[in-house]
């Protein structure tokens, strides 16, 4: 029978092999025993009665205001129509003075307008004590379904551009709903 001389370096590199074989292993299984799943938040809102009330309140709103800002720079250009075309006729203290009184209202205008939709704004404010209670009780139900079903991540497929198929046996939006008090 022929011996066969198995060299140091050939044994260590089989251990390379075999320990990167079991880490391959426990990675595939270990990736396998992660669960996850997706829901559409844009179909989880619109099916939530009191997100759509908020929101056309949201709109009427925002109508109003747009419409109060529009009065009052419309105001202001006819302030400066009537100043152009009374100019001729008037000494420049009069003059300074419409000036004056045309520059306070556009900037009562954008005053205004920076009051009701900047960043801080009345709108931001009122979105915010209408909007994120319901989120905040979508978020609960979205965290209770993944604990009682053992999910590991569960992603929102309307706002992820990167989800170009799932499966839709992994869709839990209708069980979120359900958990919410809203069947489908």
């Amino acid at each position: 029978m022929p011996y066969v001389l198995i060299d140091k370096k050939d044994i260590d590199g089989m251990k390379k092999i075999i320990i990167t074989l079991c880490l391959a292993l426990a990675g595939v299984a270990a990736a396998s025993a992660q669960k996850f799943a997706l829901v559409d938040m844009e179909y989880i809102l619109r099916n939530v009665p009191s997100y759509e009330m908020a929101n056309e309140q949201l709109n009427q709103v925002s109508q109003r205001w747009e419409k109060e800002v529009n009065e009052v720079s419309k105001e202001a250009e006819t302030m400066y129509k009537n100043y152009q075309s009374d100019m001729v006729f008037l000494t420049d203290d009069q003059k300074k003075k419409r000036e004056e009184a045309i520059v306070a209202k556009e900037k009562e205008a954008t005053d205004l307008r920076y009051k009701y939709f900047g960043p801080e704004g009345e709108l931001y404010k009122k979105r915010q004590s209408l909007i994120q209670p319901i989120q905040e009780d979508v978020y609960n139900a979205v965290k209770a379904v993944a604990e009682e079903k053992g999910y590991m991540a569960i992603f929102d497929r309307a706002s992820s551009q990167s989800i170009v198929f799932a499966s839709p046996r992994i869709d839990v939006s209708n069980e979120v709903l359900a958990k919410l008090g809203y069947s489908k």
